[in-house]
């Protein structure tokens, strides 16, 4: 990339940012209050839906992309179809903020919009395990995408319960994942990660602790979607689409909490619809770390984890899907940390 069209992807990038922190600012000024309860980790009632600026700026670089940059463009019909699908799942998730709608008509827009996706033709057709090779996947691939797809935009929303861990996260992602597409060509993803970084970057600052403002659904269920979507545009990086690894290592740490917290509540029996403080970050938090220190090891999670998926770019194919190993075994010590200081603090798990 030449350097004259990389500082006008820049100043884009800042006038998105700028756009998404005046949306940020009129949501603190005519505020969806965020009444504290016992799940909470706020004590004062703080406005929620700032997720808001990081929509209006994506979607608007995304328009601007659309009318003039075809080079960054995937086939017409996916590209409508993933900005409509996001825009939809952005306009349940205000309103579920504004006004708490049912937990099935989530999840049936959630699938509805998934749905949009994969019937763009946007689907994980192969899968590379290792010893064994490439697989085609069939019907499976469909399937597995709308999983993936369902599954990412419930755990990175999840994960959004302390202030800037998810803000944080998504940004530093947003920013590793358009570095790689454009080492990679991939010029749509690069522009679609950066516009959300941009978007984060407007939002940030708001929701530092202590936060003037929340993400809220409307931020983290478009995010979440929109990472996900994205990794199934990058498997295409590659003929043995294993670069859909890129996006899931990026967002490994959000993941991992997300995934063992939901098998162990289900292994205790507990009501997975039954709202709790029990995942791993919240559990750091309540044993006494500060708000600021959890956000910063998450932060610290991804630029770890970009370094992987620079190192994975240099990988002999076979050998790429073990790039999540060293991912995994950071996770792991984590887990052993937290688990320590629970029963330092004398924290269970309910």
């Amino acid at each position: 990339m030449q350097l004259h069209a990389l500082t006008e992807h820049l100043a884009f990038a800042t006038a998105l940012a700028l756009l998404s922190a005046a949306v940020v600012r009129l949501m603190i000024a005519f505020p969806i209050l965020d009444q504290p309860n016992a799940r909470s980790a706020h004590s004062n009632p703080t406005p929620r839906g700032g997720g808001l600026g990081v929509v209006v700026a994506f979607v608007a670089g995304m328009l601007v992309l659309f009318l003039t940059a075809r080079f960054a463009r995937i086939a017409d019909t996916q590209f409508l179809g993933v900005i409509l699908a996001a825009v939809a799942i952005a306009a349940v998730a205000l309103a579920d903020d504004v006004r708490a709608l049912s937990a099935r008509l989530r999840l049936a827009a959630q699938c509805g919009a998934a749905l949009v996706v994969v019937g763009s033709g946007l689907v994980v057709s192969r899968l590379a395990l290792p010893y064994i090779g490439v697989t085609d996947l069939g019907v499976l691939g469909v399937v597995l995408t709308l999983i993936w797809i369902v599954g990412c935009t419930n755990a990175v929303n999840f994960m959004d319960g302390l202030d800037g861990l998810v803000g944080g996260t998504l940004l530093l992602a947003g920013l590793a994942l358009a570095l790689v597409a454009a080492l990679q060509g991939g010029w749509f993803v690069y522009a679609a990660a950066l516009f959300l970084a941009a978007g984060f970057a407007g939002f940030l600052p708001f929701n530092l602790h202590p936060a003037r403002i929340f993400m809220g659904d409307v931020g983290s269920q478009f995010a979440g979607f929109m990472f996900a979507t994205l990794a199934v545009v990058a498997s295409r990086f590659d003929g043995q689409q294993v670069s859909f690894l890129i996006v899931p290592l990026l967002l490994f740490g959000l993941l991992f909490d997300a995934a063992f917290t939901l098998a162990r509540r289900a292994v205790m029996r507990e009501r997975l619809t039954e709202g709790h403080r029990t995942h791993l970050y919240q559990l750091a938090q309540r044993s006494g770390m500060p708000t600021r220190a959890v956000a910063a090891t998450h932060w610290g999670f991804v630029v770890f984890h970009a370094g992987l998926a620079l190192a994975f770019l240099a990988m002999n194919p076979a050998a790429k899907p073990l790039v999540v190993l060293p991912a995994l075994a950071v996770q792991l010590a984590w887990l052993a940390y937290v688990l320590r200081r629970m029963r330092r603090a004398g924290l269970g798990w309910r």
